[in-house]
């Protein structure tokens, strides 16, 4: 779809919707729904009767269905595709990895490994270690044996070209100031009504910082963005060639310049305490947020009140043919106060809560900024086509909390064009979040009034460490659950809403991205008590390559849609990659024996088999 058409649909969305108010879905909304099929269908005379017949053969159906199991101490299973080098080479890499001086050190020694060895013998090391166990190959053509060994043993791929800038803190805060700073800020000093949060900090400028399972962009110039989405596309083009519905994954932060995701995610945010605080002007503050629906008249009194536009403009702000229909207005329904507009600076305006005005966020945009903005949109528009095209879906990645309620909503935005016949984009949630549940339900009760498919991955999320220092240092509420078990908690409540979305409506679809065997197993026992069957493909698994291969495979052997994160690309290019790999592999090898005692488990019984040699068949 042409920029010229995606813009329009960006200035048309909702304001609850385009600037990120959170919704709790409630069961009024499903019932409404099947109460509509239903009265299709049946007589109301005996709409009753036959209801608790539909109930009771949904019931029976559940229990016809086969119960899901999978055994994840099959080691057979398990490490079917692998021949024993692989096992003790995976051994060994997990035993570095829980070795704290490598870890802490493991760029210096790679670097002095090639200094020692020369690039052949230092390229030749790696492949026997850590790249060979955590990347799949240097190119698009080097990937495919793994990726068809994989698949054939119930395994597909989520793609992502994982070369890095390997810069220096200095370099990277440079970078990050001079491109999430505007010409207005450097000229006002401040003077400008920005939030803390969403403003760039010297301190918190190399977003490397405490994160150690997410790639970090950092922008250059437009050249470099376009160079990454050539990447993006290529990437596209590899997993269309080498698996059958596959996935690719990108990085918003990789595709424009980030003062507008910035600044936008601030809007987004400034909006939904407007509705928050029009809601308790009438008296509605204490309910679930789509419960609160405003009264017309009285939001008209409000609008008036606070001064944001005369009577007569406030009054056609609300026509239309379903807007107001009913006398009253629930955040999604809020979608006719921004007119069309192709300035997307027009786009950034706030209420200021103080008068009540609605103000530019900055004092102005140069052409150069309007310009960027724009093209960060194209971009994606681009991006999502060539993956419509080619068949693969579009995953777009989490990042931290000062961009991302720009982040999703840029991406609700392509599901609500590319996602009409199917899933094609999926948007990530973080679940260590306290907002997660709510950024969740909203997204789901959005998609299923404008009848479009929902698609998720659930993370607990990357940036944990991070976002709570820059909490803490900086001076606003830390955005992440209190602890471990309150994540899972969130993500456990997350995941079950879209489980019982699918089992009711079929028209959503999510990934469980988790190490976490308990959260598999929670996952299987819901999909039982729902009567979900994995050939459904609407549940999907995924795990990083190199690790958890005694999730992944038991999954995929058992018919369960699970793919592999397949890192690819240079040698020297991915060694800030390597060392990402092993530090999180540090967290998880100390944490746990499970993982190094199943592969010796496996070694062992092979041996006593007589198996030592054993190569996988496929």
């Amino acid at each position: 779809m042409p920029f010229s058409k995606v813009m329009p649909a960006l200035a048309r969305a909702k304001p609850d919707q385009l600037f990120g108010m959170r919704l709790r879905s409630t069961v009024a909304s499903t019932q409404r729904k099947e109460l509509k099929s239903e009265e299709a269908q049946l007589d109301s005379s005996c709409a009753l009767v036959e209801t608790r017949d539909v109930i009771n053969g949904a019931k029976a159906h559940r229990s016809s269905q086969p119960k899901i199991s999978i055994d994840f101490d099959n080691t057979q299973e398990a490490y079917k595709s692998k021949d024993t080098l692989e096992l003790f080479r995976s051994l060994l890499v997990f035993k570095l990895c829980s070795v704290d001086f490598l870890v802490d050190k493991n760029k210096e020694l790679m670097f002095l490994s090639k200094k020692v060895l020369g690039q052949r013998l230092f390229e030749k090391l790696m492949k026997m270690t850590f790249y060979g166990q955590f990347v799949a190959g240097e190119d698009q053509d080097s990937i495919k044996p793994l990726i068809e060994k994989n698949q054939a043993f119930g395994v597909g791929s989520v793609l992502d070209y994982s070369v890095e800038e390997d810069l220096t803190q200095e370099e990277a805060e440079k970078k990050e100031m001079d491109s999430c700073v505007s010409e207005a800020e450097k000229e006002n000093h401040g003077m400008d009504h920005r939030e803390k949060k969403y403003k760039a900090h010297r301190q918190f400028g190399d977003r490397r910082g405490g994160v150690i399972s997410a790639r970090t962009y950092f922008y250059a110039d437009e050249a470099k963005c376009d160079h990454h989405m050539e990447t993006f596309i290529n990437c596209i083009k590899a997993s269309a060639g080498s698996s059958v519905d596959g996935f690719s994954a990108i990085k918003m932060t990789a595709l424009g310049r980030p003062q507008f995701l910035l600044q936008f995610s601030e809007v987004l945010v400034k909006w939904r305490r407007f509705f928050n605080l029009l809601a308790a002007h009438q008296g509605l503050d204490g309910m679930a947020l789509l419960e609160q629906k405003l009264e017309l008249e009285k939001l008209q009194d409000s609008l008036i009140k606070l001064g944001v536009g005369a009577k007569p403009d406030i009054e056609n702000w609300f026509t239309g043919e379903k807007l107001g229909s009913s006398g009253t207005i629930d955040l999604l329904d809020w979608n006719s106060l921004i007119n069309d507009t192709t300035i997307i600076s027009n786009l950034l305006v706030v209420p200021n809560m103080e008068t009540g005005h609605l103000e530019p966020l900055l004092s102005k945009f140069t052409d150069e900024e309007e310009k960027q903005m724009k093209r960060m949109l194209q971009r994606m528009d681009v991006l999502a086509k060539h993956a419509v095209e080619n068949g693969v879906r579009l995953m777009v990645d989490a990042e931290q909390t000062y961009f991302q309620p720009a982040i999703s909503r840029l991406t609700l935005e392509m599901q609500r064009i590319f996602n009409r016949e199917k899933p094609n984009i999926f948007n990530t949630y973080q679940c260590y979040l306290k907002e997660a549940y709510d950024n969740v339900s909203v997204d789901v009760e959005l998609s299923r009034r404008e009848g479009w498919y929902f698609g998720a991955k659930l993370v607990r999320g990357a940036y944990m460490y991070q976002e709570r220092s820059r909490a803490t240092e900086i001076g606003y509420e830390d955005p992440i659950n209190p602890d471990y078990e309150a994540t899972n908690r969130m993500y456990h409540k997350c995941l079950e809403y879209v489980l019982e979305e699918i089992h009711l409506n079929k028209a959503a679809n999510v990934m469980v991205a988790s190490h976490n065997e308990d959260t598999v197993k929670f996952t299987l026992e819901k999909m039982n008590e729902m009567g979900l069957s994995p050939t459904e493909n609407k549940v999907y698994f995924g795990q990083l390559l190199g690790m958890c291969d005694q999730i992944s495979f038991p999954l995929g052997q058992a018919g369960f849609p699970v793919y592999k994160y397949v890192p690819y690309g240079p040698v020297n290019e991915v060694i800030p990659y390597l060392s990402r790999r092993a530090q999180e592999n540090r967290g998880i090898m100390k944490g746990s024996q499970r993982e190094r005692s199943l592969l010796w488990k496996e070694i062992q019984r092979r041996l006593f088999n007589g198996q030592l040699l054993y190569k996988p068949v496929y």
